[in-house]
């Protein structure tokens, strides 16, 4: 990814860092004057950049991906098989009804997730789920992360009174004013994590929720690893639990901690740029904390993300969290005047123009070059928007999922031509904007080589059925970039990662053949043999069971 030094057929590493590349006989320099010892265990392989998850969620993905699970599409399992999925609310009811069977204690919460609103076509309720048990408390978080739905015992066990909701955005509620279990939206959500941290986030389970992730990401040839809420969950539990994480030879990834602005400034309130800044005292080589994140609209996957005229098919809007761009850019203005760069979460159109226009009035607060500002996700924007993007001097950060798995299951719900073109990479390309494609797990599971596979070909993944807008498509080489050095750029660690050039740390996809030069259809078939760390070798066999974190 180095594009003065595109390939080549050997790299030197001294004390975890990239000395030199080149061939053998260009290494001599440094091999003449120093002790050495050549290695030649991936001879026939090929070696890129290890590969960056630009926007992730190792925390919550492993914590939700080790509960029971109930998505719609299959799910992969780094120690097993994978879960094949359910095709319909009646299949997740009767799964559901299987998992409490199963359960010895009769009041142990059941805790699932994947519910797949947009493909099961159905919203649950308590009375839906009071179906599979009337006793046992049973919470369901749905795919997007941004719902839960929660049965009657489960309101009864966290206290979830008419008073305790009656304020809070996106609660659905019977005519007398309680629950109907309903929690959309990233405000209700973050409520049930809340009243219900107990049960989700157990602590005896999060080191294996933590290895969980690293595995599912280590075997699809990652190394560097974004949190893109840290805090949203609990900060000091996650704070000890990344630096143990980071500190662990059972673990393979370099961790990036972005801190989610609201979740700092109501546990500190005017303090939180400050207690974000000491973070910043904890970096190591393998955890470093850099920027703050901000949710300016809702869920792709939900379809309550905001959407303009002509709004989904059904007209309904979806639903954004800052009313004007004014209240928006006020609230991100403390962290834009201390530097920081800021990633933003802004998906339906309505939530990218809100987005836009907030950066527009902070630039013009105070002006900045390389601020870094980044759009997360990118879902449904114009193609003027684009445009904007780079007249302010943003980047952004794709989830190419939104089409390749997403397409057919929403185009009834957004309409074909929104869906087919979702996050106009090819754009984005064209308009020399830097953007790096992620799969913001659990939404998407941790591939880079199948996200670089559906942006080149525009195919969906399980049917393989028309191309999607193939305007958007993008090279094969561009897309490689989006995973390794330009997602390297979008988390402002392009100096470090990213790329096979002195200096930088040695981290390493261990390819079974190379993307750029097979047919494009089998980039997602690639297979990956190892990753290699600041030096440390570790096999995809390695990481196949669990073990002590």
């Amino acid at each position: 990814m180095d594009p003065a030094l595109p390939s080549a057929t050997a790299v030197a590493v001294a004390d975890g860092k990239i000395l030199s590349v080149g061939s053998l006989d260009e290494l001599k320099p440094w091999l003449d004057k120093y002790p050495h010892e050549i290695n030649q265990q991936f001879a026939d392989k090929v070696l890129y950049p290890g590969f960056v998850e630009a926007h992730g969620h190792p925390l919550l993905g492993g914590v939700t991906q080790t509960s029971l699970p109930l998505t719609a599409q299959p799910l992969p399992n780094p120690w097993g098989p994978a879960f094949p999925g359910v095709a319909n609310l009646a299949a997740a009811i009767a799964k559901l009804k299987e998992y409490s069977a199963a359960l010895q204690d009769p009041k142990e919460p059941l805790l699932s997730w994947g519910y797949d609103i947009a493909a099961m076509g159905e919203i649950p309720d308590r009375h839906t789920l009071d179906q599979v048990s009337s006793t046992r408390p049973i919470l369901v978080w749905d795919s997007s992360e941004h719902n839960f739905f929660l049965n009657t015992a489960a309101l009864a066990k966290y206290g979830i009174s008419a008073n305790a909701i009656k304020n809070i955005i996106g609660v659905g509620v019977e005519k007398d004013g309680s629950s109907d279990g309903r929690f959309l939206g990233a405000a209700a959500s973050q409520y049930i994590n809340e009243v219900a941290g107990k049960d989700l986030l157990a602590p005896e389970k999060l080191p294996t929720a933590m290895l969980y992730s690293n595995d599912l990401a280590q075997q699809n040839g990652i190394t560097s690893y974004s949190e893109m809420t840290f805090g949203i969950l609990n900060i000091p539990l996650e704070t000890a639990l990344f630096q143990k994480a980071s500190q662990s030879n059972a673990t393979s990834l370099r961790l990036f901690p972005v801190a989610h602005a609201d979740s700092f400034t109501e546990k500190y309130g005017v303090q939180a740029v400050t207690e974000v800044q000491k973070l910043k005292a904890l970096n190591s080589d393998r955890l470093i904390f850099n920027g703050v994140k901000f949710i300016g609209d809702d869920a792709y996957l939900a379809n309550t993300m905001m959407v303009q005229n002509p709004s989904y098919t059904d007209w309904h809007k979806g639903l954004i969290f800052y009313a004007t761009p004014a209240d928006y850019a006020k609230a991100m203005s403390p962290w834009w005047q201390a530097g920081f760069q800021i990633h933003v979460h802004s998906n339906g159109s309505a939530g990218v123009a809100n987005t836009l226009a907030a950066l527009q009035l902070l630039q013009n607060e105070k002006p900045r070059f390389d601020h870094r500002f980044t759009l997360q996700h990118f879902g449904l924007p114009t193609s003027m928007m684009v445009k904007k993007v780079k007249a302010l001097g943003a980047v952004v950060s794709v989830n190419p999922a939104y089409f390749y798995t997403r397409a057919g299951i929403q185009a009834k719900d957004v309409g074909h031509d929104r869906v087919s073109y979702a996050t106009r990479v090819g754009d984005l390309v064209r308009e020399g904007v830097v953007v790096s494609l992620h799969s913001d797990n659990p939404v998407a599971p941790p591939k880079p080589l199948t996200e670089v596979w559906a942006v080149v070909n525009r195919l969906n993944l399980y049917t393989g059925e028309q191309k999607w807008a193939p305007a958007q498509a993008v090279t094969a080489e561009q897309a490689l970039r989006m995973v390794t050095i330009d997602a390297a750029y979008t988390l402002g660690q392009e100096d470090i990662i990213g790329s096979i050039e002195p200096g930088k740390f040695a981290d390493f996809a261990v390819l079974d053949d190379d993307p750029m030069t097979v047919p494009s259809l089998k980039i997602k078939d690639i297979a990956v043999a190892a990753t290699i760390l600041g030096g440390r070798i570790i096999l995809v066999s390695e990481t196949k069971k669990p073990r002590p974190l």
